[in-house]
């Protein structure tokens, strides 16, 4: 029987928890893997079992409660076609990267607007669906004091003298576009 193509979830005011776009280690998690989980209703976690999506349940804290449906989503920023990972405040949108993804671990969150990307794997006479994450807008909850101070202009450490940012630890970025190289800069065996 031949598989029909599988489309793309997309979930509008999801529930994420484990939140591990920083790729750090821990006791369910290789050093680099980033993931997320995204909870299911009922339904749409039968209709993506169905499918052979890779659905879990967590167990209930109550004996009454009925146990949670979840997919672990992964992160994978270094392919061919990475994620788009978008912050959403008060003052615009952000687009996140490789280096600071890692800000949606600890960010309260207000509203996530994602969607999953199948992809069917056949490995070792296992087979089923992973679930990639395609594109996720996160608005994140702002406090008072984050609304007031909106329109404050930022003084990024990365703009500070050199000096400042070496003695601080800090790593000092080098955008190569911004280098510029004169002749009279470069020693004589190299003019």
């Amino acid at each position: 029987m031949a598989q029909t193509k599988l489309r793309p979830i997309i979930m509008e005011n999801a529930r994420i928890a484990f939140r591990n776009f920083s790729g750090n280690p821990g006791k369910f998690n290789a050093e680099g893997q980033r993931n997320f989980c995204v909870f299911l209703d009922d339904q749409l976690a039968a209709d993506m079992a169905a499918d052979g999506w890779n659905i879990k349940y967590l167990k209930p804290r109550d004996e009454e409660d009925a146990p949670q449906a979840y997919i672990q989503a992964k992160v994978n920023l270094r392919g061919n076609r990475p994620p788009r990972c978008v912050l959403i405040t008060s003052r615009g949108r952000t687009d996140l990267n490789e280096v600071t993804v890692g800000i949606l671990d600890w960010v309260e969150i207000a509203n996530v607007d994602l969607i999953l990307n199948p992809s069917p794997y056949d490995f070792n006479g296992k087979s089923g669906i992973s679930c990639y994450l395609k594109s996720i807008f996160i608005t994140i909850e702002e406090d008072y004091l984050e609304r007031k101070y909106a329109d404050v202009p930022e003084n990024r450490l990365d703009t500070a003298p050199e000096r400042l940012k070496i003695e601080s630890g800090g790593r000092i970025p080098i955008d190569p576009d911004e280098i510029v190289i004169e002749d009279e800069d470069l020693p004589p065996w190299a003019q």
